[in-house]
């Protein structure tokens, strides 16, 4: 099983077939520039492990090409992580129920206001 984290918290995840989701898996050593993402509702974007970072160059990279569609990032992505996602353009982080365990809702929820608590932001209340 696993669990949809959006700022509002965990979420258990529906199947997006259930769902007739028009999904694109991607993995991190795609190359965002040439993706077609015309047609999908849904792209997911794999994370193997929390160092590599690859897939928010990824979704931000997509972004700025003109996807409007769900950004979803799958895998090892942890709590630190979730502002730096959301930032980047994913809209949700999926991750598996062992993970949840180890990192409950609260550490996730505590991150969601990822917009309050950027860099630029820091720097600006100083």
């Amino acid at each position: 099983m696993t669990v949809l984290v959006t700022d509002k918290g965990f979420t258990p995840l529906q199947s997006d077939a259930q769902a007739s989701v028009q999904s694109l898996d991607l993995e991190p050593d795609a190359n965002p520039e040439s993706v077609d993402f015309g047609g999908h509702d849904l792209i997911r974007v794999n994370f193997p492990n929390f160092a590599d970072g690859r897939g928010f160059t990824i979704a931000a990279v997509l972004r700025r090409r003109g996807y409007e569609g769900t950004l979803r990032a799958v895998g090892h992505v942890i709590a630190d992580q979730y502002a730096m996602a959301r930032r980047s353009g994913f809209d949700a982080v999926e991750i598996s129920d062992d993970l949840a365990a180890r990192q409950p809702e609260e550490q996730w929820v505590f991150r969601s206001d990822w917009k309050a608590h950027d860099y630029q932001s820091r720097l600006r209340a100083s």
